[in-house]
């Protein structure tokens, strides 16, 4: 099978956020199935530009017609990957190989991804890679399914198209006229992106995409409630009988603590006991905490927002740390009201909690590795990583059972039997408090059922094989159709 996805981020070569994860083994593992031919669009951004790792040839260059502007593209091959997947680049110094910083934020991005959007499916002819499915992500390339089925439906007679949905909060909003200015779609489609007097790029996707996928099965369901659709519970609930749910897998090979070379001592579900003390004692020692193995070590990797569930953990800390013998690990960057917050902890509580407010991959293996509990309380979370990468490590997680939480980690009871870590279903500090209390005390009054929860988790199969998998049953579907 042909397929063709397309992305405005994918490690290595651009990431900001769980998108980039995704792009990078998602690819590789659609590659890995026999008879699969997988090319991945990204945008050539300045950082990939001038990395020099990169080798690139350019193969092509087009103009491409948007609204009243002809906007250069070329096309970038990139010549060293070797997992089986072709990745192009979309060129244009203009949108983005000539700015700095984040990928996101600027003041004309909508304009910027409808270009990539357009150029993708411009440089899919220029290349004659006719594909027999396009799946593309989040709002970016949502104008993509709109193009395809009001303009380029004659150059791909075949084409299937999957929109995936990883944060729809995020929605690609512009104002009225962008529709004739930037798009330049025909007039009798405009209700299709048409939201309150304005474009909605989401929308347009959800509407003419052949399937909607997005990244747990419960976050699926979730998107047909108000609290969690940010506005689009009424399109996707309409959207309904092509809407579905993948749950995202992890990168196994990175994720691995029998490998990790960030990691001081390595360990599998066999030696964890021993591997994650020496673990601990060094990340211990390296935070500034005292090297206490017996005290229960909690911990975080995160962006620092409040969707994370920051709130809570903030409403509960001073009183969790008074009533029980524990330490705290943060790390992350974000929004200056929680980096002032853990900063000021850190400095009541100086042997009790750790605070870097930083950006350092080493440093988060080491706390998946050596942390006892992990800390994941988000108001929403359409899939989450982060507690998959925590329970590869032996690392019990503590989770708010909403979307991917709910479905990766199924509650065990407080004796530790069962599930995969301590679930609470309300929103709300004083049940979040609870299920922590729950983790703290079985690790402090039963280690042996503690350890036996660590090795559950740790045997869990988080790889990509499995939503690979689904996804190519979707693909066949939407072919069939």
């Amino acid at each position: 099978m042909k397929i063709a996805i397309l992305a405005s981020e994918g490690a290595p070569y651009a990431k900001s956020g769980g998108l980039g994860d995704v792009m990078e083994a998602l690819p590789a593992a659609l590659a890995r199935l026999q008879g699969n031919e997988v090319t991945l669009i990204l945008p050539y951004y300045k950082k990939i530009k001038d990395n020099p790792k990169y080798e690139v040839e350019q193969v092509a260059q087009f103009y491409v017609a948007l609204g009243w502007r002809q906007q250069y593209a070329g096309i970038m091959k990139l010549k060293n990957r070797a997992d089986g997947v072709q990745v192009y680049f979309i060129d244009n110094l203009y949108y983005f190989g000539g700015r700095e910083g984040a990928i996101y934020g600027d003041m004309d991005d909508a304009e910027r991804f409808a270009f990539f959007s357009k150029a993708c499916l411009d440089t899919l002819v220029c290349l004659d890679f006719i594909p027999d499915v396009i799946q593309c992500n989040d709002w970016q390339t949502a104008a993509v399914p709109a193009f395809l089925k009001m303009q380029y439906s004659p150059l791909f007679p075949g084409t299937k198209c999957m929109f995936t949905i990883h944060n729809v909060e995020y929605q690609g909003w512009a104002n009225g006229d962008f529709y004739d200015n930037v798009l330049a779609l025909p007039w009798e489609y405009r209700g299709v992106l048409d939201m309150n007097n304005s474009v909605n790029l989401m929308k347009g996707a959800i509407e003419c995409a052949d399937l909607v996928t997005t990244v747990s099965e419960s976050y699926a369901q979730e998107l047909m409630y108000p609290y969690y659709a940010h506005g689009l519970d009424g399109v996707l609930t309409d959207a309904s009988w092509k809407l579905t749910g993948i749950t995202n897998g992890i990168d196994t090979n990175t994720f691995n603590p029998e490998t990790d070379p960030a990691l001081p001592a390595h360990y599998n579900a066999k030696t964890f006991v021993k591997g994650k003390a020496a673990c601990k004692a060094a990340l211990q020692q390296e935070v500034g905490l005292p090297v206490k193995p017996d005290v229960p070590l909690m911990v975080m990797v995160t962006r620092l927002a409040g969707h994370k569930g920051l709130d809570l953990l903030c409403y509960i800390a001073r009183r969790l740390l008074w009533e029980e013998d524990c330490q705290l690990l943060i790390l992350g960057t974000g929004e200056k009201q929680f980096e002032g917050f853990f900063t000021q902890l850190q400095q009541e509580y100086p042997d009790r909690v750790a605070a870097k407010i930083t950006f350092d991959l080493g440093l988060a293996a080491r706390i998946y590795a050596g942390g006892d509990l992990y800390l994941m309380p988000s108001k929403s979370e359409p899939c989450g990583l982060s507690q998959m990468n925590a329970m590869r490590y032996g690392t019990v997680p503590v989770v708010h059972a909403t979307g991917g939480l709910k479905d990766t980690v199924p509650g065990a009871a407080e004796t530790g039997a069962n599930g995969l870590g301590f679930t609470f279903q309300s929103y709300n500090a004083d049940d979040f408090l609870a299920s922590l209390k729950r983790g703290l005390h079985l690790y402090r009054n039963d280690r042996k059922a503690f350890q036996t929860l660590q090795k559950r988790g740790m045997e869990q199969d988080f790889s990509w094989d499995v939503p690979a998998g689904r996804y190519m049953e979707l693909f066949h579907r939407m072919l069939s159709q």
